[in-house]
């Protein structure tokens, strides 16, 4: 899929043919759209083909006519429920006279641009552009994060109260969720670091500052994901060794209920066969092995609840 945006006086406009300073947006393109937008503007298949393969690693590349800038960007794995979070890769590829961005997804980050949400946004200051997409990045990145905490929190809360593995497994999914965002954000800080250096980057008086705060916006978005992937290790540990330890009380608590039933039954079984035994022709039988039954049981259940062992 392929949309034209541009920037005119009334604002941002959909366009049907590209024009000088206009954005192309291609989402999950097909073979015939990589092949044209190749050809029209004379850059590498490969260029645009790298944001189509989820296991691409976040660099720049500089090339004749272009510079490409490939980052990771967050997504949610599925949309109702708790769901889990990962990240795919994003293509820039920044030319004299265009900017192309490429991603497998239509993800929120570009809703934003394309929907105008974004402000101060110009289709033709294309360096302004890439770090206004960076710093939308940093701060989904931050966003998903909270969202992850809120989660665990809500997860821990019912942990309290359950013995099943279910909120052990959704836990696991934003542990993995947090390993894919700090591996990401890692990657993009080196892109950001090298982008630093680049003086084609920063074409506008604004671009320096912008640029450091998307750096700064990306390290806090590291450290955040360590701390709650720190807490969140924690809590399973902790949670894991709860829920053992309240399975071994209630095996405890069967196992002596076991033990007091068994009284009856076994006094029950050795009048119950068929040789000699105490009482057998006194009329009174009965009910003096019932009382007896019921005393051995009251003195079992007694020592055992002395001991701690219900």
């Amino acid at each position: 899929m392929k949309h034209i945006y541009k920037t005119f006086d009334t604002g941002l406009k959909q366009v049907d043919v590209f024009e000088d300073g206009a954005w192309v947006n291609l989402i999950n393109p097909t073979p015939q759209e990589i092949n044209e937008i190749a050809d029209e503007f004379n850059i590498e298949v490969n260029h645009i083909l790298s944001a189509l393969d989820e296991e691409e690693r976040a660099r720049i590349e500089v090339d004749d006519n272009c510079t490409v800038i490939i980052v990771d960007v967050p997504i949610k794995e599925q949309e109702e429920g708790l769901g889990a979070y990962a990240t795919i890769p994003m293509t820039i590829i920044l030319g004299d006279k265009f900017i192309i961005t490429t991603c497998l997804r239509n993800v929120q980050l570009l809703d934003d641009f394309s929907s105008g949400k974004v402000k101060r946004f110009f289709t033709f200051k294309k360096t302004r552009f890439i770090l206004q997409l960076l710093y939308k990045n940093a701060s989904y990145y931050l966003q998903y994060l909270r969202h992850i905490d809120r989660m665990s929190h809500k997860i821990e809360h019912e942990l309290h109260k359950s013995l099943k593995n279910k909120e052990l497994i959704q836990l696991l999914d934003l542990e993995k969720s947090l390993v894919y965002f700090t591996t990401s954000l890692r990657s993009n800080e080196v892109v950001l670091e090298k982008m630093m250096r680049m003086e084609n980057i920063k074409q506008y008086p604004e671009d320096q500052d912008l640029l450091e705060d998307v750096i700064i916006e990306n390290k806090q978005a590291i450290e955040m994901a360590n701390i709650y992937s720190n807490i969140l290790s924690g809590t399973m540990d902790a949670f894991a060794s709860v829920i053992s330890n309240n399975l071994n009380i209630v095996m405890k608590t069967l196992t002596s209920i076991t033990i007091v039933v068994a009284i009856p039954t076994m006094i029950g079984g050795f009048w119950g066969m068929n040789v000699k035994v105490p009482l057998e022709q006194s009329p009174y039988a009965f009910p003096i092995i019932i009382v007896f039954s019921i005393v051995l049981t009251a003195i079992l259940t007694l020592f055992m609840v002395k001991r701690k062992l219900f």
